[in-house]
Formats: structure tokens, sequence, C-alpha cells
């Protein structure tokens, strides 16, 4: 194995090479969702990102330990149960069911442990008791704040400095912390909302304390790999640093890994701006390997642009997939060949900081190269495009891609694209059928206006051998 494993490192700010801490071993914290609404593509693209980083780095023998955690404690769900007039914990109950869903339309792979906030109150308030310890904390009126400039690494993720950020703070002012910059880490619940008891009031915890304490209690003091979106860099990994090191004394995370945003329309996607594209909605429009092929088609580190154009895109480009392994299977039958330097090639791609991009455009070449012998001589080549056809599969299988039968795959399409006209098979059917009877009858002129009615509706009818097949213009 070329096992030059290179990620880059948001705290390095450069590519380095990847090594577990323990060999074999991987130990990777994804932050998952606040569980207080329907899951966004902001959400897929994270989910789906790690997913392909986790599905990696086992095909590479290692034993990965993936946690990602839902935050079931939080303002917005407290929000979102008093205007529904329901409990929290209905509220978390529901959308953490919603979001497996989506997950799981999405071929997501369920992470190694799935930990909620709530189930780790009391490691929080260890976390928290030993910070006040070290001096690194301070209660104020049953809320207990982190303070920021005890810790002097403040601000080497994100690269900010506190005294440039107090130039253009827009930090709202609270009276009672030391320094505007401090954080919550528990905070004195009001009436009527949920709260555990505490050393210091009953309450509820800060949300970056959650996923340290997840993060330290299921994968140890110092883990590999740290992952999540772009937008929680600031504060929200920063934060994490700062407490768990200031507890612990050592380092926190080995490698930080941050996702790009999706962009709807070039415009970022926002509640405020009404854009917000949930992933039930899509999954409603799109086959889910085609918005995993979206996804997927960019580097992990850039923007993806979400437009009906790159959607259409990805769908294309997933059928002449699907359309090569088709006719690989009626050439050729079942059966492996050798699957040339593909997958060799596949690896060094997202080897290089998961280069998916670059790891499709390796499948593609594949396909084109099968596309180019089955045009030659399919008996010929049988060998080498039983091989192509195992190569693609073994891709798929890290990108998520390629799962389905090729036969399946289309049928459910033309059944898709049939409804989504509003088309009724069985009636194309008895109107194939009118029309058979009718050249039976030798009644031409009655059979060309079932097939011009029938073209109208943008079905095309093919006689061939005898019989008579339809498909979609």
């Amino acid at each position: 194995m070329g096992n030059h494993m290179l990620i880059y490192n948001t705290l390095a700010r450069k590519k380095e090479e990847f090594v577990p801490a323990v060999p074999g071993k991987v130990r990777m914290y994804v932050c998952g969702p606040t569980v207080y609404d329907a899951a966004h593509m902001g959400h897929a693209r994270s989910a789906v990102v790690f997913d392909v980083v986790f599905r990696h780095l086992m095909s590479k023998g290692w034993d990965v330990l993936y946690v990602r955690n839902f935050t079931d404690v939080d303002d917005k769900i407290i929000r979102r149960a008093q205007e529904t007039g329901v409990e929290s914990r209905e509220v978390a109950e529901r959308y953490i069911r919603e979001f497996h869903e989506d997950m799981d339309a999405l071929g997501v792979l369920r992470p190694s442990r799935e930990p909620r906030a709530t189930e780790h109150i009391q490691e929080i308030i260890q976390l928290v008791q030993s910070l006040l310890e070290k001096g690194s904390a301070y209660v104020v009126d049953g809320d207990v704040y982190f303070r920021v400039r005890a810790f002097s690494g403040y601000g080497k993720l994100s690269g900010r400095k506190l005294e440039d950020m107090e130039a253009g703070a827009r930090v709202e002012v609270d009276k009672r912390k030391e320094d505007p910059f401090d954080f919550a880490l528990w905070k004195a619940s009001k009436p009527g909302e949920p709260n555990w008891e505490s050393p210091w009031s009953p309450g509820r915890p800060g949300w970056h304390i959650e996923c340290s304490a997840m993060g330290h209690s299921h994968l140890g003091v110092t883990f590999d790999i740290h992952g999540g979106g772009q937008d929680l860099i600031f504060p929200h990994h920063e934060n994490e640093i700062a407490q768990s090191e200031a507890a612990f004394g050592k380092t926190f995370v080995r490698f930080w890994v941050h996702n790009g945003f999706v962009n709807i329309d070039q415009e970022k996607m926002s509640k405020s701006l009404g854009n917000f594209r949930t992933i039930r909605d899509v999954l409603s429009e799109h086959h889910p390997e085609t918005i995993r092929m979206f996804l997927l088609s960019k580097h992990y580190r850039s923007p993806v642009d979400f437009t009906p154009e790159a959607m259409a895109e990805a769908g294309g480009a997933l059928e002449r997939i699907y359309a090569c392994l088709k006719r690989i299977q009626e050439a050729v039958g079942p059966g492996d060949g050798d699957g040339d330097d593909w997958p060799a090639r596949f690896v060094q791609a997202m080897d290089d900081d998961f280069n998916t991009a670059g790891a499709l455009g390796i499948t593609f070449e594949a396909v084109r190269q099968a596309n180019r012998l089955l045009d030659e001589d399919p008996k010929k080549h049988a060998a080498e495009l039983s091989g192509i056809r195992a190569a693609v599969a073994g891709m798929g299988k890290t990108l998520g891609l390629f799962g389905e039968d090729p036969e399946a795959f289309f049928q459910a399409a033309s059944q898709k694209a049939v409804q989504d006209k509003g088309l009724d098979p069985e009636e194309i059917e008895m109107q194939i059928e009118l029309r058979n009877q009718a050249r039976k009858n030798r009644d031409f002129a009655l059979a060309d206006t079932i097939r011009d009615q029938l073209a109208q509706k943008g079905v095309i009818l093919q006689d061939a051998q005898g019989k008579t097949t339809w498909k979609l213009a």
C-alpha cells in the first residue's frame, strides 16, 4: 500500500501526512445537527463528506471509531418546543428520527456511535468542575463562564487574535462577564426550561462544552480527527479547543477537517433568505445517488453551488456510469476480471486530502475505456470489461455510489419520469394494445392516430421483433 495519506489540517493551514496516533485505529468525531428542524443541504454535505472519509479510512484496513453527536438540548430546541407546545425532548426525538430517515435515504452509513448531549450531563459537569478548579472558569449567578484570556492558545484554529477582534467586536455586552469573549459552560435555567441539577444551579450545558465532553468520553483526551462545517471553526471549535486543552493540558485533536458551504444559486443558504432546501424536499426530486454525485463532484473544502443545472449534470453523469454497467452486463454477463490500475489510481486521489472530484474523474475514465471496448468487440475484451465493472463497483463502495443493479436503476428512473409527466403506464399499455388491434385489422389510420396522440404526450413507440415497447422522448 502506497500509504502516504495527506489531510488538510485547518489548524496547520496546510496538508499534513496522516498516520493514526494508535497504529491501525482511527478515532474521529464530527459535529452532528442541533435537532430542532428538518435537516437541510448543508447537513447533507457534511454527512456525505464525512461518510466518504469514514468509508475511505475503513477501506485502508483501519479500525475506525466514528462518533457523530446530536445536540439535543439547546436554545433553538427550547424555543421550538415553546412555539409548538410540546416538550423539548419530543422536539429532539422527532428530528433525530427524521434525520436518520434522511441519512438512510442518502446512503450515509450510521457512525459507530451517536451520543446525545443529554446522555452526558455528568461528564459535562465534571469537565466544568475541573475548569473551575484550574482557574479557567468562574461562576456568576449560577452561570459558569470560560475565561478566554486564561488560555494563551485562543484563536489558533481560526487565526483570530483577541486584540484584533475587540476593534470590530460585535459581541453582546454582558456586564456580568469579566470579558466580552468569555463563553457559557453552564446556563442557569429560566422557569419552564429543561434543567439538570449541578453544583452551580439547576440548568443546562452550553453548546461548546457538550462536544468536548462527548468527544473525550468516547475517544479519549486526544483523538485523530475532528470534523464539521466551515461555519463551526469560530467560535464552536475554537472554544472546544480552549476548554479541552485548558482542562487536560494536552492536545485535544490532531487534525481539524472542515467542509465548505452549500450555496443556492450563488447565494449562501440561510433561513433569513428563505432559500433553504431541506434534504427531504431534494430527495423528492432527485435520486439519492444524484445528490451524492453532486456533493462529491467538488472538493470537500470548496463551496458547492446547488442549482438545477448542477443537479441535471450530476444526474447525467450518474446515468452515464449506469448505462455503461448495463452494457457490460448485457455483453459479458456476470463474472469478475482484473481491475487493471484503476483502483490504485482511485486510492491515490482519495489519499490526497479525500479528492473525490479527482477520484470520480478516474471512474469516468474507466467508463470511457469500457465503452470503447464495448464498441470494438465485447467478446474479445470480456475479461477487461469484467475488470472495469469490478473496479467501478469498488470505487463506488467508497463513494457510496453505483450500488444499484443497472437494470433496476433505469426502470426506476423511467417510472419516476413517467410519474413526473403525470402519465399512467397502464393507460399507455392499453393504447398500445388498441394500436396493435388496429394494425391487425389493417386500420392504419387509427394506428397512426394512437401513435401521434402518445407522441404528443412525449411517449415514443418502438416496433421491433413483433413487439412494441415505449420510452419517453
